[in-house]
């Protein structure tokens, strides 16, 4: 299982606890919809900074790879010069 996808579970599950939570809270209506409100601003600002990392985390990887690529290129073009200056020999 990737990890995006846990990551996404894990935050559904916390945000429908903290939902449950606190519509089942005995309190008046506007209380509630205050704390739902100040809530959902928490988990936004959470979900942006996660998504931002993961992201990040992407973008070093496929830079490692893109890098290894190039690297695995120019060998094998170094290897291809080299035997066609052999067989020209």
């Amino acid at each position: 299982m990737s990890s995006g996808k846990v990551l996404l579970g894990v935050l559904a599950g916390v945000a429908a606890g903290a939902l449950l939570g606190i519509l089942f809270a005995p309190e008046k209506g506007s209380d509630t919809r205050k704390k739902i409100s100040k809530k959902a601003e928490g988990y936004t600002d959470t979900i942006k900074e996660k998504f931002n990392e993961f992201v990040n985390d992407i973008s070093e990887k496929y830079e490692k790879v893109k890098e290894g690529v190039d690297d695995f290129a120019g060998n094998g073009k170094h290897k291809t010069d080299k035997e066609a200056k052999t067989a020209a020999s």
